[in-house]
Formats: C-alpha cells, sequence, structure tokens
C-alpha cells in the first residue's frame, strides 16, 4: 500500500451504460486497495475520477464542461489530482490534456487497473500521465471492485463487440469481444450470492453472443441455466442481446430457470429494414417480431423493453412510419427512444441525408408518445395483480413526499408502493415484499394498498448497517464488506 496516498480520498462520476457503472466499481475497488478512501457527500475528493461515455453526441461538451468547473477548485488545492478514464477518453487522447491542461491522468477501457499508478506517477513527476493501450491488458473482472449495493450486482460476461452498427463507436472504444470462462463468471456470481446478494445482471455489450470466441453458441443459455443452480440467487437478468444471436434455447433457457427473470431488453433500433441495412443490422424487422413472439408463447407474462434510433441519416417518414408499425406489433413495456447523434469516426457520420433537427424531433415526439400510451396500456392490465418487489434505494424522486417507498418487480417494471400496515418503517432495500397494483402510468405502476407479505433478507440487513460487498476479482473467495457511500446512478448508453 502506498503511504503518499493511506489518507487521499477519491470520488467516480460515472456516464453512461451499465458496463460504465460496473467499470466504475472495478476503479472504486482498485483505489480502496491502494489506500484510498471514499470522499464523504460534504467533503471535496483529494482524486476526481470521469469514467465516460461517448456515444452521445454531447458528451464532449459535458466532460469538458464539468472538467472546466473543476479547474477553480484545482487551482485552489495543488495537490487533488483529476483523472479521465472511458470510452470518451480512449477516444481523445491526449486531446483532453491539451483542451484541459490541469486534468492528471488520462486512462482508456483497456487498461483501468492502471489508474492507482498512473496517479502516483503523476504525483511525482508533477505532470500529467496518458496511458492508452489499443488491447486488453488485464481482463476487468480480475480487479477488484467495490460492489454498489447490498443486495443488486452486476457480472460482466464478455467485454468489447463485434458488430459493425455505422452508427456505434463502442466496438473502436472496447475492441473486439473477449469472453470470460464459464468457471470465472459463476464463482463471482456464487460469491455475491454467498454474501446475500439477490440478483445478479450479466453484462456483455452483445451478451448472448458470449461463448462466440470458444466456439459454444449455446453457451449463454447453458450460463443461465447454471445461475440456477446457485443458492440463494433469486434473480437473474442479462443486458443487452443482439437479435441476431437470439437463439431458441436462451428463451428455453429463460422460461424453464426459475430464477431467471421473465424480462427482455433487446434493442430494436429501427422498424425500418432499408434503414437496419444501412445501420448494418444482422436482422430484419419480421426476425425481430418473430423473436418476441416465441418469448412471448413461453412466457406470456414477459416484459419487453427496447431501444430505438430516430432520424438516421436517410430516414424518410416512410421508414419512421415502419418503425411506429413495429412499435404497436411489438407492445413493448417500454423503449429508451434517442435522437441519431452523429459521432465522428463512425460510418454513419459521413452518410448522406443526414436530417434537418426538427424532423428528427418532430418524429421523436411522435414516438414518446405512442410508446407512452403503450406502457400505460399495458400497465394498467396489471391493476388489482399481486407482484413481488425486491425493495430498492433512491429509485423514486418523490418518494420523501408521499412516503411511499420503491421495488423492482421481478419482470423489472418500477413500482412505488405504500408500506402500510403493521409493518410500517421496518421495510429496507433488499428486503422483498408482496403488494397489489393500484394504479398504472406510462413511466412506473402504484401501489397503494396493504403489504399482503413481508421477508426481511440479509441483503437488507446488510443494507441496514451500511455494509456492501467487495469483490476482490476472479479468484474469489469470500467477498469483503465496507461502508462506501452511495454514488448517484448513471443514465442508460450505449445499447446495440
Amino acid at each position: 500500500m502506498s503511504t503518499t496516498s493511506t489518507s487521499r480520498t477519491y470520488e467516480i462520476r460515472t456516464y453512461g451504460c451499465q458496463m460504465n457503472v460496473h467499470d466504475s466499481e472495478r476503479l472504486s475497488g482498485m483505489l480502496e486497495d491502494a489506500g484510498y478512501v471514499r470522499a464523504a457527500k460534504d467533503h471535496d475528493p483529494d482524486v476526481v475520477v470521469f469514467n465516460t461515455c461517448a456515444v452521445r453526441e454531447n458528451a464532449d461538451n459535458r466532460l469538458y464542461g464539468n472538467l472546466g468547473h473543476l479547474r477553480p477548485a484545482k487551482q485552489e488545492r495543488p495537490g487533488m489530482q483529476i483523472a479521465v478514464g472511458g470510452c470518451l477518453a480512449q477516444k481523445d487522447r491526449s486531446e483532453i490534456v491539451r483542451r484541459a491542461p490541469w486534468v492528471d491522468v488520462v486512462f482508456g477501457t483497456h487498461n483501468l487497473g492502471s489508474l492507482p499508478t498512473l496517479l502516483e506517477r503523476a504525483r511525482h513527476n508533477e505532470e500529467a500521465e496518458v496511458e492508452i493501450l489499443e488491447a486488453l491488458d488485464t481482463f476487468p473482472s480480475t480487479l477488484p471492485a467495490r460492489r454498489e449495493s447490498a443486495y443488486s450486482g452486476w457480472v460482466s460476461v464478455s467485454v468489447g463487440c463485434n458488430n459493425t452498427c455505422t452508427f456505434c463507436i463502442v466496438p473502436a472504444l472496447r475492441g473486439k469481444e473477449k469472453d470470460r470462462r464459464p468457471g470465472d463468471v459463476l464463482a463471482e456470481v456464487q460469491a455475491l450470492a454467498d454474501e446475500g446478494v439477490l440478483e445478479v445482471t450479466l453484462l456483455g455489450q452483445n451478451v448472448n453472443a458470449y461463448g462466440a470466441e470458444f466456439g459454444d453458441r449455446y453457451a449463454f443459455g447453458k450460463l443461465l441455466r447454471s445461475c440456477g443452480e446457485i443458492d440463494g440467487l433469486e434473480r437473474v437478468r442479462f443486458t443487452s442481446p443482439h437479435p441476431r444471436d437470439f437463439t431458441d434455447d436462451v428463451i428455453d433457457a429463460m422460461a424453464e430457470t426459475p430464477n431467471v427473470c421473465h424480462q427482455l431488453h433487446m434493442p430494436l433500433q429501427s422498424g425500418s429494414d432499408r434503414v437496419l441495412k444501412a445501420m448494418r443490422r444482422s436482422y430484419r424487422s419480421e426476425r425481430y417480431l418473430g423473436i418476441l413472439s416465441k418469448v412471448r408463447e413461453a412466457m406470456p407474462d414477459a416484459a419487453i423493453t427496447t431501444d430505438i434510433i430516430v432520424g438516421f441519416p436517410g430516414e424518410t417518414e416512410e421508414d419512421f412510419e415502419a418503425t411506429l408499425d413495429v412499435v404497436r406489433r411489438a407492445r413493448f413495456t417500454s423503449a429508451f427512444t434517442f435522437q441519431y447523434s452523429k459521432r465522428p469516426g463512425t460510418p454513419a457520420a459521413d452518410l448522406p441525408g443526414q436530417l434537418p433537427k426538427e424532423v428528427v424531433q418532430q418524429r421523436y415526439e411522435r414516438l414518446v408518445a405512442l410508446q407512452n400510451e403503450m406502457s400505460w396500456e399495458l400497465g394498467k392490465e396489471l391493476v388489482g395483480r399481486e407482484v413481488e418487489l425486491l425493495v430498492a434505494e433512491g429509485e423514486g424522486r418523490k418518494d420523501t413526499a408521499t412516503r411511499r417507498l420503491s421495488g423492482r418487480a421481478r419482470d423489472g417494471r418500477l413500482v412505488h408502493f405504500h408500506p402500510g400496515g403493521a409493518i410500517d418503517r421496518e421495510i429496507r432495500p433488499g428486503d422483498i415484499v408482496h403488494t397489489a397494483i393500484t394504479q398504472a402510468s406510462p413511466h412506473h405502476l402504484v401501489a397503494d394498498g396493504e403489504i399482503t407479505a413481508h421477508r426481511r433478507t440479509r441483503a437488507g440487513d446488510h443494507w441496514e448497517e451500511g455494509r456492501k460487498p467487495k469483490t476482490s476479482g476472479v479468484s474469489l473467495g469470500l467477498p469483503s464488506f465496507g461502508a462506501p457511500a452511495a454514488q448517484p446512478a448513471a443514465e442508460r448508453g450505449c445499447g446495440c
């Protein structure tokens, strides 16, 4: 342990997708192993780390604006350090230090494990350290991780992406797909379950392509079934699958494995076959809808969500109407909708037919209105039905005013519920409750009736004690526990 860093504090600011959220857990784990301490909310940190995203058009402006806000603090505190990592760092490299010379460290997506060393080197040499590798030096799962939740955990099955979608810069920044060994994935899941974690989400840029590297196209379905054999693990989710790699055995594994949730988030991107071809998406709308039909045949209660891009270059009104038609037929529970964002370095950035902002905005508003109507209709079908909720922390912005708590149903839907009855005030994040839906809205459900069942869990005990798992990497024994402060939730990013 470095004696110079023993009392130094850190803060990590995360932007983008779930992969970035999990990467930040790794960064926290490494910094704490190096002697750093999570900064308290009311204290200025000695080290601020930005874990960046490069998917959206305003990502650059957002980063440099935030760096600019920190410049006065850096001038007042010469010992303070600023580090920039993630996808935008991989893309911009030394440009970050040129535009923001008060930044101390720039590191990429392939060398997360270098951060503590780069910080020490920058302190010693009193100059910026920029280290961007073109390929992984260490698989992220071999690094320690300070977990952010006592009841729910991320587990990566792979990193990188082998697709060539014309709108996406992620493959260029995260590299080709690299798969973990199944035993390593299951060891990490088992270790989390052993410490009371109830829910695990398997992560991959194209999670159901897992196994391609070692030649087993059925590996992902086998992995889901193996998760079903882990004692104490109550919920398994995964994100994000690709329609190209979606095989019937995955549907069977979802339907037949009790702890695998009947929830599917599968990006559509467009309902127009012409646009899908221009995007280099290797499926067409009927293939996509065919998968959904099979999923619902096997799991009638499945909640299906998606990602959709509006305004891709060359998209006509007819193309957009095709997307609306697929949305009507697909009956998505919800959709993450994006206005096309031109990203330098992607093939789509140079395509003809870049659409005017006002056209894209108008189409976007029509799509959102349709999806909100659909979500509301599907939500109203659940009124009166009892649901099992995993109580969550910080999901509802109005919970304090309404005295409601929030939780996630097994199908992933957000439910705000009233903790009424004899067990009022005893319910903790990580506990399991049963209640009936009384009201629906496009973006959440409400349950204002009595709690019909409440099960206190070890995860709830750990939350109450402020204890969260810290895993040590692939050679996983039992995770240790600490008491880090909660971080703000990241926005959703690069679904493919």
